[in-house]
């Protein structure tokens, strides 16, 4: 089995997984790079029959995804997208998922997900100001993708049609374009108002345009790429560390939610998540929340007894002689 078979068959596993799987553009993408990348990898070892690879084979994959200093989140992603490629190949019964399977992907969450605390959002959330060229508009997504907890993608794709602000709600579309109803706040829907009913010149939407919520001045919608350099660009004025992402108002939501007792079914509802397992991984986040609970419902959690007070001057007890 040959390098250019190869690549067939990579084709073909993108229109299976789009066609009968249903699987969201941005995963399309994502598994395709990720499959190149393996391709080049079988290029350049010679591997000889890619259908059939050893146990061996794929670890030495595994190691040549760390040496190109991918994080693991990504690897773990490149063997998921590795698994479902040879689970399609095994359907066309010309290759075995076992030794795919015996691969284990990387603990994704042995770094706990980046959370800012509510001061910190609240400081980036009001980082756009009136003499921003978007101001109005930089600040309702901010404002929609805290209170929301939307991926980056669902908000720049959120439609006129699928936000009600007289109810407080919006319907996006997540991956699988699956449909979840999510919440607005008071201050989500106060920026969406100002932003939809504004004026262009202070980064108000233009009347005419895409059935999208948020534009370009001239209409034009908006791309993940331009809701990640907003982000940064406020993080910066904010002096918010490099490193924070639409994602990490992600993390933030879901994180704020658990801390002020929200359920963890509620939560996995809210964000979208097919497992309630990818959810769990928050909980790890507020162990301060986790002792308190501890405490309050264990029988014996409760707080260590306090020590006795002090006795008054002149009451001590004599030593013993």
């Amino acid at each position: 089995m040959g390098y250019s078979q190869l690549l067939a068959d990579i084709v073909a596993f993108r229109d299976y997984i789009q066609s009968e799987r249903g699987l969201a553009e941005n995963t399309l993408l994502a598994y395709g790079r990720d499959l190149a990348r393996y391709a080049h990898w079988v290029e350049q070892v010679q591997l000889p029959d890619y259908t059939h690879p050893t146990l061996k084979h794929l670890a030495a994959y595994v190691a040549f995804l760390h040496e190109e200093q991918l994080a693991a989140p990504s690897i773990a992603r490149h063997l998921v997208a590795l698994k479902m490629f040879y689970r399609f190949l095994q359907l066309e019964e010309r290759a075995s998922a076992t030794t795919v399977n015996l691969l284990s992907s990387p603990n994704l969450w042995e770094r706990v997900p980046q959370v800012l605390p509510p001061p910190a959002v609240e400081t980036l959330i009001t980082a756009p100001q009136p003499g921003d060229r978007f101001h109005l508009r930089d600040r309702a997504m901010l404002e929609v993708l805290y209170a929301t907890g939307c991926r980056a993608s669902e908000v720049v794709n959120l439609k006129l049609n699928d936000v009600y602000l007289d109810s407080g709600f919006c319907k996006c579309v997540g991956k699988g374009s699956k449909q979840r109803v999510v919440p607005l706040n008071r201050h989500a829907v106060t920026a969406l108002r100002a932003y939809l009913g504004g004026g262009v010149d202070e980064g108000g939407r233009p009347a005419a345009g895409p059935e999208v919520v948020f534009t370009s001045k001239t209409g034009r919608p908006l791309t993940r790429i331009h809701l990640w350099a907003l982000v940064k660009k406020y993080c910066k004025r904010a002096g918010l560390p490099k490193t924070v992402s639409p994602h990490t108002l992600r993390h933030s939501f879901a994180t704020h939610l658990l801390s002020g007792g929200a359920d963890l079914r509620t939560v996995q509802e809210l964000l979208g998540h097919a497992s309630i397992a990818t959810t769990q991984i928050y909980t790890h986040v507020d162990r301060d929340r986790l002792k308190a609970l501890h405490r309050q419902f264990h029988p014996r959690g409760g707080a260590q007894p306090s020590p006795p007070p002090p006795a008054p001057p002149g009451s001590e007890t004599p030593p013993a002689a």
